[in-house]
């Protein structure tokens, strides 16, 4: 069954609940906006439903289950904490799973004013998660290696969506990500999803992180794209210094994984103009805007 041959709505969610959950079947149900992979309904004041939707395995929820309450507690910004599993049914042959509601506005859909303190926060917080991962961890198969493994995917982006005048520019970053020495240290946690959509703001600054389907065991530049992708202009050589532990080649990486990231970006904004399955229109000019960043470094 695809995400298109099912309809989730407020009832279904409260119907699963009752089913599973009957504790919690009688708060408040409303829908979030966003979401790609899952889509995420507002539970109470505290919690939140994540019913799977375009993802087409339920190993990203699952790897959630797992892991979140092992990397949270040790996480300086709110990160959502599972605290009930829902399991496919008659209902919704699917997975979803009650989580805690991080508070904030997704930066999609708002701004960092305060560019210092962001890039504070989101280097306490990627040097909090980037220790050792262990040897259960999950791996993924399309983030946390080197760059020289995306050339398809970078392809695939580049030639949808870059904008002609900035084509030359953008292959050099990319090409010389891909000269970029390998990561050799251990395998370290990442979250690996870092974007406008997966971040929430508050009072101008960063104040939480959501999306953990990625987390997995990789090289760290995959999280400190988000120097450019995450923060306004000017804030990447602030992040990077108090980050501290990343050297030379492994910003190179970190700086071609965010052109391919803002790319991606543009691609799913073109998509949502266009009305396409999944496209996000506000996606469009966040990638804009995060590639120039990139460029300008």
């Amino acid at each position: 069954m695809t995400d298109t041959e099912i309809e989730i709505t407020a009832d279904l969610v409260r119907d699963l609940l009752r089913e599973q959950h009957p504790d919690l079947a009688d708060l408040g149900i409303r829908e979030v906006a966003g979401g790609w992979g899952n889509q995420m309904w507002r539970l109470g004041d505290e919690l939140a439903v994540r019913m799977q939707r375009m993802d087409p395995t339920p190993e990203l929820q699952l790897n959630e289950r797992r892991w979140l309450p092992v990397l949270a507690p040790r996480l300086p910004l709110p990160v959502p904490t599972p605290v009930r599993s829902g399991e496919p049914s008659a209902r919704f042959p699917k997975h979803w799973t009650v989580m805690t509601w991080v508070p904030g506005t997704p930066l999609d859909r708002s701004s960092i004013s305060r560019g210092d303190h962001a890039a504070d926060a989101l280097a306490g917080f990627l040097r909090a998660l980037h220790v050792q991962a262990p040897a259960d961890a999950p791996v993924s198969g399309d983030r946390g290696g080197h760059p020289k493994e995306c050339t398809d995917g970078f392809d695939r982006f580049f030639h949808a969506v870059v904008p002609d005048d900035l084509a030359d520019d953008v292959r050099a970053v990319w090409d010389d990500a891909v000269a970029a020495p390998e990561w050799e240290g251990p395998p370290l946690w990442v979250h690996g999803d870092l974007h406008p959509a997966n971040v929430v703001v508050s009072d101008g600054t960063l104040t939480g992180v959501v999306d953990f389907g990625d987390v997995s065991a990789g090289d760290p530049a995959w999280d400190l794209a988000a120097a450019w992708v995450v923060l306004p202009a000017g804030a990447a050589s602030r992040f990077f210094g108090a980050y501290e532990r990343a050297d030379a080649g492994t910003i190179r990486r970190a700086r071609g994984l965010a052109a391919m990231k803002s790319l991606f970006l543009m691609l799913m904004g073109r998509n949502g103009d266009l009305g396409l399955p999944g496209g996000k229109p506000a996606w469009g000019p966040a990638g804009r805007a995060a590639l120039e960043r990139v460029l300008r470094w």
